[in-house]
């Protein structure tokens, strides 16, 4: 099942899109190979531009905060890649830790970590959240306009452990992408999974090496199916 996008244009097909389409077999076959070959991260984010003769990705996010603007008819799809994820991770997982980010008064983003948490307890594990703030220290209901409350619940430590007063989780998903550093009560929990890696954070993720990799990624896609780089690449 793969999603397919409503679009306003009913022209012919651009030349790029049309050879995309035409070796669709083949792109795919190319992505199974490089999940197999690489881990991918557990989610992310993509920023495209198309202008029609050159589509290419000007950002990359693996701390995502728009689930709150996915498609409801996406949200099989999502559940289904949820557990597929978590089973590839940690198969006989039951608790989940979510720590976002600090924007307790965006309400987009507590719309997405609401979307987020109602995708994985749809996957079937027990989700509740995690707070950094320091001035969140006792359970804190946050209204979420045309949702319930969210609970936010204050972190607790307990030796390589990070957990709430009464939940002890074998994985935690960061939706907080670190900008700020890594705070010292996430350093060090050798006893669960902590997705995405802390070493993925803006705090010691550069661009620069993004794109350096991307770059070679643009150029074996290219060649794969007979097109310049350039069509598919920023810069």
């Amino acid at each position: 099942m793969v999603p397919h996008l409503t679009t306003a244009l009913t022209g012919p097909l651009a030349e790029l899109e049309a050879r995309i389409l035409s070796a669709s077999a083949t792109i795919e076959h190319w992505l199974r190979g490089q999940w197999q070959e690489h881990e991918p991260p557990i989610y992310g984010s993509v920023d495209l531009r198309n202008s029609g003769f050159k589509l290419a990705p000007v950002d990359t996010n693996l701390f995502p905060g728009g689930f709150n603007n996915l498609n409801p008819q996406f949200m099989p799809l999502c559940v289904q890649a949820a557990m597929a994820a978590i089973e590839k991770i940690c198969p006989n997982a039951r608790n989940l830790l979510l720590i976002p980010e600090n924007h307790t008064r965006n309400v987009f983003y507590l719309q997405n970590v609401v979307r987020l948490q109602t995708i994985f307890r749809q996957a079937g594990l027990n989700v509740r959240i995690g707070s950094l703030l320091p001035d969140i220290d006792r359970p804190t209901k946050v209204e979420v306009p045309d949702h319930p409350p969210l609970l936010l619940e204050p972190l607790v430590r307990r030796g390589s452990r990070l957990g709430l007063a009464d939940f002890d989780p074998c994985t935690i998903l960061l939706n907080n992408d670190l900008s700020a550093g890594v705070p010292e009560i996430l350093r060090g929990l050798d006893e669960q999974f902590v997705l995405p890696p802390l070493h993925a954070g803006w705090a010691t993720r550069r661009k620069s090496r993004h794109f350096a990799a991307y770059d070679r990624v643009a150029q074996e896609f290219a060649e794969l199916i007979g097109i310049d780089p350039w069509l598919v690449n920023p810069y």
